[in-house]
């Protein structure tokens, strides 16, 4: 196997999440959605904008991001999560008891 200075690409498929909101945080999506707009002059939908403003909170989130090493160290140490093994069933030499 190579030795390359490239790790291995991260996954990049998108994945398609459907939310329901309360009224009150659409109205301050939407008025975002437009200072966003006035700030800089491009109009982004707020479907397009929410992705970045939730990388930016989780980002900026010191907890999270202090638990998400722990998590990663732990997983380096000892693997990823993964569903645990089937044992699969071993036959046994039990007899049956002589009922003659």
């Amino acid at each position: 196997m190579a030795d390359l200075k490239l790790c291995r690409l991260p996954d990049r498929v998108p994945v398609k999440l459907t939310i329901t909101v309360p009224p009150d945080l659409h109205k301050a999506l939407q008025i975002y959605a437009e200072l966003y707009r006035t700030t800089y002059g491009d109009d982004e939908s707020i479907q397009t904008l929410i992705p970045f403003m939730l990388r930016n909170f989780l980002d900026a989130d010191r907890g999270f991001a202090k638990a998400s090493k722990v998590r990663s160290t732990t997983e380096a140490a000892t693997g990823p999560a993964t569903r645990p093994r089937r044992v699969r069933a071993r036959a046994t030499t039990e007899t049956s008891p002589n009922l003659s």
